[in-house]
C-alpha cells in the first residue's frame, strides 16, 4: 500500500513543478482571472513548492507525507473554489481535482 502513496507524492511534486516553474506565465493569468494579487500569487506557489519538497522528503521519512498532502489537499479545495467562482470549464477543474484525490490517497494510506 505504501507504493501507491510514494507513487502519488511524486505525481503531485513533479505537476506542481511542472506548473509552476515552467507553466509560471499561465500562473500569472489565472490568478488575474481570479482577481488575485501578486502577493497571494507568490506566497500560494511558494507554499505548494514547499509542500511538494516534503511530500517527496516523506517518500524516504513518512512522518512528512501526512501534513503536506493535508495541506496540499486544501490548496486544491481552493483552487476548485476559484474555477467555479469564475465559472470555468471543466477542463479547467480537472488538474486540482486530480491532484486533490491524489491528496486524500495519500492521507488515507497514511493515517492507517
Amino acid at each position: 500500500m505504501n507504493m501507491y502513496s510514494t507513487i502519488a507524492q511524486i505525481i503531485i511534486a513533479i505537476s506542481i513543478g511542472y506548473v509552476w516553474i515552467f507553466r509560471f506565465d499561465n500562473i500569472v493569468k489565472e490568478f488575474e482571472q481570479y482577481g488575485l494579487s501578486d502577493l497571494t500569487r507568490t506566497m500560494v506557489g511558494a507554499a505548494k513548492i514547499i509542500l511538494a519538497t516534503l511530500l517527496i522528503v516523506g517518500i524516504w521519512h513518512s512522518e512528512f507525507a501526512l501534513i503536506p498532502s493535508v495541506l496540499m489537499g486544501l490548496l486544491m479545495i481552493a483552487a476548485q473554489y476559484f474555477h467555479f467562482k469564475v465559472k470555468n470549464p471543466i477542463q479547467k477543474h480537472l488538474p486540482s481535482l486530480f491532484l486533490l484525490s491524489l491528496c486524500v490517497v495519500i492521507v488515507l494510506i497514511n493515517i492507517n
